[in-house]
């Protein structure tokens, strides 16, 4: 087995990821001109500069940030590996996670996750959009692009939209369309497009990133066009979209896990109508180098067990 210079490792990986020789140096209790050798060495046995210097100016080489990925996660591996050894208990873990998934479905749940694992120390990283997979982002991802040949997967859910309300606002609808059946919760009664498209429709831009998109892939799914004449209210995210719908505002589209949590049953009303499939499919993601790990499979199946229980996906 032919090895680098082992001591110059974790000396390389303070610099990239301080971006600074002086910092490195701090942090490891050791002088200036001992990082600079130890690089040094590591750039002389590799052949390939891992550093750009621009005056006081620090940066990666291309090769220095494809080192950095596979030297990190190295590290961090035998980090586990030896803590595990050592009988140290569960370390923690740094979860990646969108925001309105972490918030309606993930955090009501971690109650559970502790009471079962009370040495699993869960970090949640928030993500507005899909996370670049990588240990330095975090340890683990809740990801719909499943894309990278690093990374294993488990699938958790396919989302699907479908319209809601405010359970007093489905009163005021049913009085004013005269639906008193649908309230009665007739089982075979329907809302057709029209009759939802009367009242205010709450649009999330973020879901197929054009004006309206949600609402117009609903309609299509049936084929028919958003009226011209619908008052379409816009909001950036679900979560904005979903609270407009709690306080009276109109009709908006959501998906499963975002009523999945306490009360929600007691403030929304699912109108009897069609969905539409956004072709979105949320996975848990973990490096594939570091399956082994007991915590990451420990969350693995916990995030499988709360998916199946709660309706997300089934067997």
């Amino acid at each position: 087995m032919k090895l680098p210079p082992l001591k110059a490792l974790p000396v390389f990986e303070a610099v990239a990821r301080l971006n600074s020789f002086s910092r490195a140096a701090e942090e490891l209790a050791v002088s200036q001109s001992a990082v600079s050798h130890q690089i040094k060495q590591l750039e002389t046995y590799l052949g390939e500069a891992l550093f750009t210097r621009t005056g006081r100016y620090l940066s990666l080489t291309e090769e220095g940030r494809h080192y950095r990925e596979a030297v990190s996660a190295a590290l961090l591996q035998i980090e586990r590996a030896s803590g595990q050894v050592l009988g140290q208990p569960e370390s923690q873990l740094r979860l990646s996670v969108f925001s309105s998934f972490a918030v309606r479905w993930l955090v009501p749940r971690l109650p559970s996750l502790q009471q079962a694992h009370p040495n699993l120390e869960l970090a949640l990283e928030m993500s507005s959009e899909n996370p670049t997979l990588s240990d330095r982002v975090a340890d683990c991802f809740i990801t719909i692009r499943p894309d990278s040949p690093a990374f294993s997967y488990e699938l958790l859910y396919r989302e699907r939209l479908f319209p809601v309300c405010s359970r007093a606002y489905w009163q005021k609808m049913s009085r004013g369309s005269g639906l008193d059946d649908l309230m009665s919760g007739a089982p075979d009664t329907v809302l057709m497009p029209s009759q939802i498209a009367a009242y205010p429709l709450l649009s999330t831009h973020s879901i197929y990133e054009r004006a309206g998109g949600d609402w117009q892939a609903w309609f299509e799914t049936v084929g028919e066009p958003l009226p011209a004449t619908a008052r379409v209210q816009h909001f950036s995210h679900m979560l904005l979209a979903l609270e407009a719908a709690r306080f009276g505002q109109g009709v908006a589209l959501t998906n499963d896990y975002m009523l999945s949590g306490p009360g929600d049953a007691d403030d929304f009303v699912r109108l009897p109508s069609h969905y539409v499939v956004t072709g979105d499919q949320f996975y848990f993601a973990w490096k594939t180098s570091r399956r082994h790990e007991r915590s990451l499979q420990i969350l693995r199946r916990w995030l499988l067990e709360q998916a199946i229980e709660g309706g997300l996906r089934t067997v």
